[in-house]
Protein backbone atom coordinates (compact mmCIF):
# COMPACT_ATOMS: atom_id res chain seq x y z
CA UNK A 1 0.00 0.00 0.00
CA UNK A 2 1.09 3.70 -0.78
CA UNK A 3 1.78 5.73 2.32
CA UNK A 4 -0.73 8.82 0.50
CA UNK A 5 -3.83 6.11 1.55
CA UNK A 6 -2.70 5.59 5.05
CA UNK A 7 -1.71 9.58 5.61
CA UNK A 8 -5.64 10.56 3.85
CA UNK A 9 -7.18 8.10 6.13
CA UNK A 10 -4.84 9.69 9.23
CA UNK A 11 -6.15 13.03 8.13
CA UNK A 12 -9.72 12.24 7.57
CA UNK A 13 -9.51 10.60 10.99
CA UNK A 14 -8.49 13.93 12.48
CA UNK A 15 -11.19 16.01 11.18
CA UNK A 16 -13.80 13.43 12.09
CA UNK A 17 -15.62 14.38 14.80
CA UNK A 18 -17.57 11.00 16.00
CA UNK A 19 -15.96 8.32 17.26
CA UNK A 20 -17.82 5.80 15.36
CA UNK A 21 -16.80 7.83 12.52
CA UNK A 22 -13.06 7.32 12.79
CA UNK A 23 -13.24 3.66 13.54
CA UNK A 24 -15.06 2.92 10.29
CA UNK A 25 -12.44 4.74 8.07
CA UNK A 26 -9.42 3.05 9.90
CA UNK A 27 -11.36 0.00 9.90
CA UNK A 28 -12.20 0.58 5.63
CA UNK A 29 -8.18 1.11 5.73
CA UNK A 30 -7.85 -1.79 7.21
CA UNK A 31 -9.13 -4.38 5.27
CA UNK A 32 -7.62 -3.06 2.04
CA UNK A 33 -3.53 -3.92 3.82
CA UNK A 34 -1.90 -6.93 2.63
CA UNK A 35 -1.15 -9.65 5.83
CA UNK A 36 2.71 -7.98 5.86
CA UNK A 37 1.33 -4.42 5.86
CA UNK A 38 -1.01 -4.53 8.50
CA UNK A 39 1.69 -4.16 11.94
CA UNK A 40 3.57 -0.82 9.95
CA UNK A 41 -0.29 0.51 9.77
CA UNK A 42 -1.51 -0.31 12.71
CA UNK A 43 1.58 1.33 14.73
CA UNK A 44 1.52 4.42 12.39
CA UNK A 45 -2.27 5.21 12.94
CA UNK A 46 -1.71 4.71 16.82
CA UNK A 47 1.24 7.45 16.86
CA UNK A 48 3.89 5.16 17.14
CA UNK A 49 7.31 3.29 14.86
CA UNK A 50 7.77 -0.39 15.44
CA UNK A 51 11.58 0.70 15.78
CA UNK A 52 10.47 3.30 19.30
CA UNK A 53 13.26 5.99 18.98
CA UNK A 54 15.18 6.03 15.99
CA UNK A 55 17.87 8.37 17.23
CA UNK A 56 16.97 11.16 15.07
CA UNK A 57 17.33 14.43 16.97
CA UNK A 58 14.16 17.14 16.48
CA UNK A 59 16.94 19.85 14.96
CA UNK A 60 17.94 17.37 11.88
CA UNK A 61 14.02 16.29 11.68
CA UNK A 62 13.51 20.00 11.23
CA UNK A 63 16.12 20.24 8.39
CA UNK A 64 15.08 17.32 6.89
CA UNK A 65 11.46 18.71 6.45
CA UNK A 66 13.34 21.84 4.45
CA UNK A 67 13.42 19.14 1.36
CA UNK A 68 11.20 20.04 -1.73
CA UNK A 69 7.92 17.67 -1.91
CA UNK A 70 7.54 14.88 -4.73
CA UNK A 71 4.69 16.04 -6.53
CA UNK A 72 3.28 12.44 -7.26
CA UNK A 73 2.88 9.46 -4.42
CA UNK A 74 5.08 6.78 -5.24
CA UNK A 75 6.93 5.28 -1.46
CA UNK A 76 4.84 2.52 0.26
CA UNK A 77 4.60 1.46 3.77
CA UNK A 78 7.42 -0.79 3.73
CA UNK A 79 9.79 1.58 2.34
CA UNK A 80 9.13 4.18 5.12
CA UNK A 81 9.56 1.11 7.43
CA UNK A 82 12.42 0.07 6.00
CA UNK A 83 13.94 3.19 6.12
CA UNK A 84 13.34 3.82 9.69
CA UNK A 85 14.70 0.56 10.75
CA UNK A 86 17.81 1.47 8.91
CA UNK A 87 17.91 4.96 10.61
CA UNK A 88 17.10 3.04 13.81
CA UNK A 89 20.07 0.32 13.15
CA UNK A 90 23.07 3.65 12.36
CA UNK A 91 25.81 3.57 14.74
CA UNK A 92 29.23 4.60 14.86
CA UNK A 93 31.18 7.46 13.72
CA UNK A 94 29.21 9.35 11.14
CA UNK A 95 25.99 8.09 11.88
CA UNK A 96 24.18 11.43 12.64
CA UNK A 97 25.18 12.34 9.27
CA UNK A 98 24.00 8.98 8.07
CA UNK A 99 20.43 9.35 9.81
CA UNK A 100 20.40 12.41 8.38
CA UNK A 101 20.89 11.45 4.79
CA UNK A 102 18.15 8.67 5.20
CA UNK A 103 15.40 10.21 6.78
CA UNK A 104 16.31 13.57 3.95
CA UNK A 105 16.06 11.02 0.97
CA UNK A 106 12.66 9.62 2.16
CA UNK A 107 11.34 12.85 2.60
CA UNK A 108 12.55 14.23 -0.47
CA UNK A 109 10.21 10.97 -1.94
CA UNK A 110 7.35 11.94 0.04
CA UNK A 111 4.40 14.87 -0.69
CA UNK A 112 4.05 17.42 1.19
CA UNK A 113 0.84 16.09 2.66
CA UNK A 114 3.28 12.56 3.66
CA UNK A 115 6.17 14.93 4.71
CA UNK A 116 3.31 16.58 7.34
CA UNK A 117 2.64 12.92 8.54
CA UNK A 118 5.84 11.60 9.07
CA UNK A 119 7.53 14.76 10.65
CA UNK A 120 4.77 14.92 12.83
CA UNK A 121 5.17 11.09 13.37
CA UNK A 122 8.91 11.46 14.09
CA UNK A 123 7.90 14.21 16.61
CA UNK A 124 5.62 12.36 18.32
CA UNK A 125 3.10 14.70 17.69
CA UNK A 126 0.66 12.77 15.90
CA UNK A 127 -2.23 13.38 17.96
CA UNK A 128 -5.23 12.62 14.96
CA UNK A 129 -8.03 10.67 17.67
CA UNK A 130 -6.89 7.41 17.09
CA UNK A 131 -6.31 6.20 20.70
CA UNK A 132 -5.82 3.25 21.66
CA UNK A 133 -9.71 2.36 22.19
CA UNK A 134 -11.01 3.73 18.63
CA UNK A 135 -7.95 1.77 17.14
CA UNK A 136 -9.14 -1.41 18.81
CA UNK A 137 -12.98 -0.95 17.70
CA UNK A 138 -11.51 -0.81 14.65
CA UNK A 139 -9.43 -3.61 14.09
CA UNK A 140 -12.56 -5.56 15.32
CA UNK A 141 -14.64 -3.95 12.80
CA UNK A 142 -12.45 -5.05 9.67
CA UNK A 143 -11.79 -8.61 11.08
CA UNK A 144 -15.47 -8.79 12.07
CA UNK A 145 -14.38 -10.00 15.94
CA UNK A 146 -15.96 -8.97 19.17
CA UNK A 147 -14.03 -6.00 20.69
CA UNK A 148 -13.78 -7.66 24.42
CA UNK A 149 -11.90 -10.80 23.62
CA UNK A 150 -9.54 -8.58 21.22
CA UNK A 151 -8.89 -5.89 24.19
CA UNK A 152 -7.96 -8.71 26.55
CA UNK A 153 -6.01 -10.16 24.05
CA UNK A 154 -4.18 -6.81 23.53
CA UNK A 155 -3.52 -6.31 27.26
CA UNK A 156 -2.36 -10.14 27.58
CA UNK A 157 -0.13 -9.57 24.58
CA UNK A 158 1.48 -5.91 25.35
CA UNK A 159 0.94 -4.89 21.53
CA UNK A 160 -1.80 -4.01 19.55
CA UNK A 161 -0.30 -4.34 16.27
CA UNK A 162 0.73 -8.17 16.56
CA UNK A 163 -3.07 -8.84 17.89
CA UNK A 164 -3.98 -6.82 14.80
CA UNK A 165 -2.83 -8.89 12.46
CA UNK A 166 -3.50 -12.62 14.27
CA UNK A 167 -7.31 -11.60 14.10
CA UNK A 168 -7.17 -9.64 10.66
CA UNK A 169 -5.67 -12.62 8.90
CA UNK A 170 -7.12 -15.50 10.83
CA UNK A 171 -10.29 -14.39 12.55
CA UNK A 172 -11.56 -14.24 16.44
CA UNK A 173 -9.95 -17.83 16.90
CA UNK A 174 -7.01 -16.27 16.39
CA UNK A 175 -7.24 -14.56 19.76
CA UNK A 176 -6.68 -17.68 22.00
CA UNK A 177 -3.27 -17.65 21.53
CA UNK A 178 -2.67 -14.50 23.50
CA UNK A 179 -3.21 -15.65 27.34
CA UNK A 180 -1.00 -14.86 30.32
CA UNK A 181 1.90 -16.53 29.58
CA UNK A 182 5.65 -16.71 31.29
CA UNK A 183 8.56 -14.70 29.95
CA UNK A 184 5.69 -12.34 27.81
CA UNK A 185 5.09 -9.36 29.67
CA UNK A 186 1.47 -7.74 29.62
CA UNK A 187 0.58 -4.24 29.70
CA UNK A 188 0.26 -2.23 33.37
CA UNK A 189 -2.74 -1.48 34.91
CA UNK A 190 -2.73 2.06 35.24
CA UNK A 191 -4.40 4.65 37.79
CA UNK A 192 -6.05 7.89 37.55
CA UNK A 193 -5.83 10.89 39.81
CA UNK A 194 -8.35 11.81 42.41
CA UNK A 195 -8.87 15.29 43.47
CA UNK A 196 -7.59 14.66 47.43
CA UNK A 197 -8.13 11.59 49.66
CA UNK A 198 -11.14 11.98 50.95
CA UNK A 199 -12.71 11.52 47.16
CA UNK A 200 -10.54 8.45 46.67
CA UNK A 201 -11.77 6.70 49.32
CA UNK A 202 -15.51 7.35 49.03
CA UNK A 203 -14.70 6.34 45.40
CA UNK A 204 -13.20 2.94 46.00
CA UNK A 205 -15.34 1.57 48.61
CA UNK A 206 -13.50 -1.28 49.93
CA UNK A 207 -10.07 0.48 50.03
CA UNK A 208 -6.62 -0.97 50.59
CA UNK A 209 -4.42 2.43 50.69
CA UNK A 210 -0.76 1.73 49.88
CA UNK A 211 2.49 4.53 49.51
CA UNK A 212 2.82 5.64 46.15
CA UNK A 213 6.87 5.77 44.85
CA UNK A 214 8.50 8.14 42.24
CA UNK A 215 10.69 4.95 40.98
CA UNK A 216 10.48 3.14 37.95
CA UNK A 217 7.73 0.76 37.18
CA UNK A 218 8.97 -2.67 36.48
CA UNK A 219 7.15 -6.37 36.08
CA UNK A 220 9.11 -9.65 37.34
CA UNK A 221 8.69 -12.82 35.63
CA UNK A 222 10.34 -16.06 37.33
CA UNK A 223 10.43 -19.44 35.74
CA UNK A 224 12.10 -21.41 38.37
CA UNK A 225 15.73 -19.94 38.16
CA UNK A 226 14.81 -18.08 35.16
CA UNK A 227 14.17 -14.71 35.72
CA UNK A 228 13.24 -11.80 33.38
CA UNK A 229 12.18 -8.22 34.20
CA UNK A 230 10.52 -5.57 32.01
CA UNK A 231 10.00 -2.29 32.14
CA UNK A 232 6.59 -0.30 31.99
CA UNK A 233 6.72 0.06 27.93
CA UNK A 234 7.33 -4.02 28.11
CA UNK A 235 11.07 -3.56 27.30
CA UNK A 236 13.54 -6.06 29.19
CA UNK A 237 15.76 -4.57 31.58
CA UNK A 238 17.10 -8.08 33.36
CA UNK A 239 20.78 -6.90 33.08
CA UNK A 240 20.65 -3.52 34.59
CA UNK A 241 18.79 -4.49 37.99
CA UNK A 242 20.44 -7.60 39.41
CA UNK A 243 18.51 -6.60 42.66
CA UNK A 244 15.08 -7.36 41.81
CA UNK A 245 16.63 -10.73 39.96
CA UNK A 246 17.86 -11.92 43.67
CA UNK A 247 14.20 -10.75 45.14
CA UNK A 248 12.17 -12.97 42.58
CA UNK A 249 14.64 -16.46 42.81
CA UNK A 250 14.49 -15.81 46.89
CA UNK A 251 10.44 -16.30 46.16
CA UNK A 252 9.57 -20.08 47.29
CA UNK A 253 7.60 -19.69 43.62
CA UNK A 254 8.45 -21.51 41.24
CA UNK A 255 6.38 -19.48 38.82
CA UNK A 256 5.51 -15.99 39.02
CA UNK A 257 4.79 -13.18 37.16
CA UNK A 258 4.60 -9.86 40.46
CA UNK A 259 4.22 -5.95 39.31
CA UNK A 260 6.05 -3.36 41.30
CA UNK A 261 8.37 -0.25 41.13
CA UNK A 262 12.25 -0.14 41.80
CA UNK A 263 13.48 2.81 43.60
CA UNK A 264 16.59 4.48 44.47
CA UNK A 265 17.34 5.16 48.44
CA UNK A 266 19.64 7.35 50.30
CA UNK A 267 21.06 5.74 53.03
CA UNK A 268 18.51 7.52 55.39
CA UNK A 269 15.80 5.27 53.08
CA UNK A 270 14.56 8.48 51.47
CA UNK A 271 13.96 8.65 48.14
CA UNK A 272 16.65 9.76 45.34
CA UNK A 273 15.01 11.86 42.86
CA UNK A 274 13.04 10.06 39.74
CA UNK A 275 16.05 11.29 37.49
CA UNK A 276 18.85 9.36 39.80
CA UNK A 277 16.49 6.04 39.95
CA UNK A 278 16.12 6.36 36.13
CA UNK A 279 20.58 6.94 35.57
CA UNK A 280 20.78 3.62 37.48
CA UNK A 281 17.60 2.21 35.67
CA UNK A 282 18.77 2.83 32.52
CA UNK A 283 22.66 1.31 32.41
CA UNK A 284 23.47 -1.97 31.00
CA UNK A 285 27.06 -1.33 31.24
CA UNK A 286 29.62 -0.99 34.87
CA UNK A 287 26.13 -2.68 36.79
CA UNK A 288 27.98 -4.17 39.48
CA UNK A 289 29.90 -0.63 40.35
CA UNK A 290 26.58 1.00 40.18
CA UNK A 291 25.09 -1.40 42.07
CA UNK A 292 27.54 -0.38 45.01
CA UNK A 293 27.51 3.44 44.18
CA UNK A 294 23.73 3.59 43.81
CA UNK A 295 21.74 0.36 44.99
CA UNK A 296 17.98 -0.10 43.80
CA UNK A 297 15.48 -1.55 46.42
CA UNK A 298 12.57 -3.38 44.52
CA UNK A 299 8.77 -2.54 46.11
CA UNK A 300 6.05 -5.08 44.59
CA UNK A 301 1.91 -4.50 45.00
CA UNK A 302 0.45 -6.67 42.83
CA UNK A 303 0.68 -10.32 41.64
CA UNK A 304 -0.92 -11.58 38.48
CA UNK A 305 0.45 -15.01 38.43
CA UNK A 306 1.17 -17.88 40.64
CA UNK A 307 2.56 -21.35 39.65
CA UNK A 308 0.27 -22.16 36.23
CA UNK A 309 -2.61 -19.95 37.53
CA UNK A 310 -3.46 -16.60 36.50
CA UNK A 311 -4.65 -13.98 39.10
CA UNK A 312 -5.56 -11.27 36.49
CA UNK A 313 -9.53 -12.10 36.90
CA UNK A 314 -9.07 -12.05 40.56
CA UNK A 315 -9.97 -9.04 42.86
CA UNK A 316 -7.16 -7.66 44.32
CA UNK A 317 -7.21 -8.95 48.05
CA UNK A 318 -6.77 -11.96 46.67
CA UNK A 319 -3.73 -11.15 44.27
CA UNK A 320 -2.57 -9.09 47.47
CA UNK A 321 -2.84 -11.95 49.79
CA UNK A 322 -0.90 -14.49 46.75
CA UNK A 323 1.51 -11.74 46.98
CA UNK A 324 2.34 -11.86 51.08
CA UNK A 325 2.58 -15.43 50.29
CA UNK A 326 5.11 -15.33 47.74
CA UNK A 327 7.65 -12.66 48.48
CA UNK A 328 9.50 -11.25 52.12
CA UNK A 329 7.64 -8.64 53.40
CA UNK A 330 10.26 -5.78 53.22
CA UNK A 331 9.58 -6.69 49.64
CA UNK A 332 6.15 -5.35 49.37
CA UNK A 333 5.43 -1.88 49.41
CA UNK A 334 3.70 -0.62 52.80
CA UNK A 335 0.30 -0.70 52.61
CA UNK A 336 -3.11 -0.76 54.75
CA UNK A 337 -5.78 -2.54 54.22
CA UNK A 338 -9.66 -1.38 54.89
CA UNK A 339 -8.16 1.56 56.83
CA UNK A 340 -10.57 4.32 58.50
CA UNK A 341 -10.00 8.35 56.89
CA UNK A 342 -8.40 9.39 60.33
CA UNK A 343 -5.74 6.23 59.44
CA UNK A 344 -5.24 6.73 55.90
CA UNK A 345 -4.58 10.45 56.39
CA UNK A 346 -2.07 9.70 58.44
CA UNK A 347 -0.62 7.37 56.42
CA UNK A 348 -1.03 9.73 53.80
CA UNK A 349 0.89 12.41 55.94
CA UNK A 350 3.69 9.40 56.81
CA UNK A 351 4.35 9.00 53.55
CA UNK A 352 5.15 12.17 52.22
CA UNK A 353 7.31 12.65 55.32
CA UNK A 354 9.46 10.42 54.15
CA UNK A 355 9.89 12.23 51.01
CA UNK A 356 7.08 9.89 49.01
CA UNK A 357 4.95 11.25 45.97
CA UNK A 358 1.61 10.20 48.08
CA UNK A 359 -0.43 7.17 47.99
CA UNK A 360 -2.67 4.82 46.04
CA UNK A 361 -5.84 3.89 46.33
CA UNK A 362 -7.52 0.68 45.33
CA UNK A 363 -10.55 -1.46 45.17
CA UNK A 364 -10.28 -4.47 46.63
CA UNK A 365 -12.86 -6.05 44.75
CA UNK A 366 -11.14 -5.21 41.10
CA UNK A 367 -9.55 -7.28 39.12
CA UNK A 368 -6.26 -6.45 37.22
CA UNK A 369 -7.30 -4.69 33.86
CA UNK A 370 -4.19 -5.07 32.01
CA UNK A 371 -3.23 -1.81 29.59
CA UNK A 372 -6.20 0.20 31.14
CA UNK A 373 -6.30 3.47 33.72
CA UNK A 374 -9.84 3.53 35.47
CA UNK A 375 -11.13 3.82 39.19
CA UNK A 376 -10.05 0.93 40.56
CA UNK A 377 -7.20 2.41 40.97
CA UNK A 378 -6.36 6.07 42.20
CA UNK A 379 -3.61 8.14 43.06
CA UNK A 380 -3.58 10.94 45.71
CA UNK A 381 -0.36 13.44 45.22
CA UNK A 382 0.38 16.62 46.58
CA UNK A 383 0.98 19.32 43.65
CA UNK A 384 2.64 22.41 44.03
CA UNK A 385 2.08 25.56 41.64
CA UNK A 386 4.37 28.23 40.52
CA UNK A 387 2.95 31.51 38.65
CA UNK A 388 4.88 31.62 35.17
CA UNK A 389 5.06 33.37 32.06
CA UNK A 390 3.55 31.60 28.75
CA UNK A 391 6.11 32.36 25.55
CA UNK A 392 4.86 30.64 22.53
CA UNK A 393 2.48 27.64 22.23
CA UNK A 394 1.57 25.24 19.52
CA UNK A 395 -1.52 24.48 17.52
CA UNK A 396 -3.31 21.64 18.51
CA UNK A 397 -4.51 18.81 16.56
CA UNK A 398 -7.31 16.22 16.18
CA UNK A 399 -10.22 18.40 18.36
CA UNK A 400 -8.02 20.95 19.33
CA UNK A 401 -7.13 22.04 15.58
CA UNK A 402 -7.43 25.43 14.96
CA UNK A 403 -6.82 26.64 18.99
CA UNK A 404 -3.11 27.20 20.33
CA UNK A 405 -2.61 24.41 22.98
CA UNK A 406 0.17 23.53 23.85
CA UNK A 407 1.82 25.96 26.05
CA UNK A 408 5.64 26.67 26.78
CA UNK A 409 6.72 27.72 30.13
CA UNK A 410 8.93 30.11 31.64
CA UNK A 411 10.03 31.45 34.81
CA UNK A 412 11.47 35.09 35.41
CA UNK A 413 14.97 35.45 34.98
CA UNK A 414 16.35 38.17 36.99
CA UNK A 415 19.77 37.56 36.86
CA UNK A 416 20.16 37.78 32.52
CA UNK A 417 16.73 39.07 31.93
CA UNK A 418 13.87 37.60 29.65
CA UNK A 419 12.60 34.19 31.05
CA UNK A 420 14.09 30.18 31.42
CA UNK A 421 12.05 27.83 30.19
CA UNK A 422 10.46 24.78 32.14
CA UNK A 423 8.74 23.00 30.00
CA UNK A 424 5.31 22.74 28.01
CA UNK A 425 1.83 21.47 28.79
CA UNK A 426 -1.69 21.07 27.45
CA UNK A 427 -3.43 19.78 29.97
CA UNK A 428 -5.54 21.29 32.14
CA UNK A 429 -7.92 23.10 29.41
CA UNK A 430 -11.03 23.20 28.46
CA UNK A 431 -12.88 24.36 25.61
CA UNK A 432 -13.64 27.39 27.21
CA UNK A 433 -9.86 28.24 27.86
CA UNK A 434 -8.31 27.04 24.46
CA UNK A 435 -10.85 29.54 22.95
CA UNK A 436 -9.79 32.17 24.83
CA UNK A 437 -5.93 31.60 25.15
CA UNK A 438 -5.95 31.69 21.25
CA UNK A 439 -7.87 34.80 20.82
CA UNK A 440 -5.43 36.29 23.53
CA UNK A 441 -2.24 34.92 21.86
CA UNK A 442 -3.02 35.70 18.69
CA UNK A 443 -3.53 39.05 20.13
CA UNK A 444 0.43 39.40 20.90
CA UNK A 445 2.23 37.42 18.25
CA UNK A 446 5.68 38.51 17.69
CA UNK A 447 6.11 35.61 15.21
CA UNK A 448 5.55 31.67 14.22
CA UNK A 449 7.03 28.91 12.28
CA UNK A 450 5.07 25.94 10.93
CA UNK A 451 3.70 24.79 14.32
CA UNK A 452 4.57 27.68 17.28
CA UNK A 453 3.17 30.79 17.73
CA UNK A 454 5.57 32.85 19.86
CA UNK A 455 3.85 35.27 21.97
CA UNK A 456 4.70 38.34 24.22
CA UNK A 457 5.18 37.54 27.00
CA UNK A 458 3.17 39.43 29.34
CA UNK A 459 0.55 36.66 30.12
CA UNK A 460 0.79 35.12 33.54
CA UNK A 461 -0.62 31.33 34.01
CA UNK A 462 -0.97 28.90 37.48
CA UNK A 463 0.95 25.52 36.93
CA UNK A 464 0.53 22.63 39.12
CA UNK A 465 3.42 20.46 39.23
CA UNK A 466 4.65 16.99 40.82
CA UNK A 467 8.19 17.35 40.35
CA UNK A 468 11.22 18.94 38.94
CA UNK A 469 13.78 16.93 37.37
CA UNK A 470 17.24 17.65 35.89
CA UNK A 471 16.82 18.04 31.81
CA UNK A 472 19.48 18.92 29.27
CA UNK A 473 17.15 19.96 26.65
CA UNK A 474 16.39 23.37 28.73
CA UNK A 475 19.24 26.16 29.37
CA UNK A 476 18.34 26.34 33.00
CA UNK A 477 18.45 22.57 33.26
CA UNK A 478 15.26 21.96 34.91
CA UNK A 479 12.14 20.94 33.97
CA UNK A 480 8.87 20.55 35.21
CA UNK A 481 6.81 17.29 36.03
CA UNK A 482 2.87 16.25 34.80
CA UNK A 483 2.57 20.03 34.84
CA UNK A 484 -0.99 21.56 33.99
CA UNK A 485 -3.44 25.00 33.90
CA UNK A 486 -4.99 25.67 36.96
CA UNK A 487 -6.09 29.12 36.13
CA UNK A 488 -4.44 32.40 34.49
CA UNK A 489 -2.96 35.29 36.54
CA UNK A 490 -5.38 38.52 35.58
CA UNK A 491 -4.37 40.34 38.90
CA UNK A 492 -0.38 39.53 38.25
CA UNK A 493 1.96 41.54 35.46
CA UNK A 494 4.80 39.02 33.96
CA UNK A 495 7.25 40.99 36.84
CA UNK A 496 5.48 39.33 39.50
CA UNK A 497 5.40 35.89 38.19
CA UNK A 498 8.00 32.97 39.89
CA UNK A 499 11.48 34.00 39.33
CA UNK A 500 14.17 31.16 38.23
CA UNK A 501 15.64 31.33 41.51
CA UNK A 502 12.76 30.52 43.24
CA UNK A 503 12.26 27.20 41.20
CA UNK A 504 15.71 26.52 41.86
CA UNK A 505 14.96 26.56 45.66
CA UNK A 506 11.98 24.41 45.50
CA UNK A 507 13.55 22.03 43.40
CA UNK A 508 16.33 21.67 46.29
CA UNK A 509 13.61 21.66 49.02
CA UNK A 510 12.08 18.88 47.19
CA UNK A 511 15.01 16.66 46.66
CA UNK A 512 17.83 17.93 49.04
CA UNK A 513 20.06 18.11 45.96
CA UNK A 514 21.80 21.48 44.54
CA UNK A 515 20.06 22.60 41.27
CA UNK A 516 22.11 21.59 37.93
CA UNK A 517 24.49 24.59 36.86
CA UNK A 518 22.88 26.51 33.53
CA UNK A 519 24.06 26.23 30.60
Amino acid sequence: MLLTELVDTSNAVQAASGRLDKTARIAALLTRLAPDEIEIAVTFLSGAMRQGRVGIGWAAIRAAASTPAAETPSITLHDVDRTLGQIASARGGGSSRARAGLLTDLLSRATRPEQDFLVRLLHGELRQGALEGVMVDAVAKAARARAAPLRRAVMMAGDLASVARAVIVDGEPALARFAVQLLRPVQPMLAESAADLEEALRDAGDPLVEQKLDGARIQVHKAGDDVHVFSRTLKEVTDAVPEVVAVARASPRRELVIDGEVIALQPSGTPHPFQITMRRFGRRLDVDRLRADLPLTPFFFDCLFVDGTSLLDEPLERRAAALSESLDGRAIVPRLVRPGAVEAAGFLEQTLAAGHEGVMVKTLEAPYAAGRRGAAWLKVKRARTLDLVVLAAEWGSGRRRGWLSNLHLGARDDERGGFVMLGKTFKGLTDELLGWQTREFLAREIGRDEYTVYVRPDLVVEIAFNDLQESPHYPGGLALRFARVKRYRGDKTAAAADSYDTVRRVYTQMTGLNAPARR
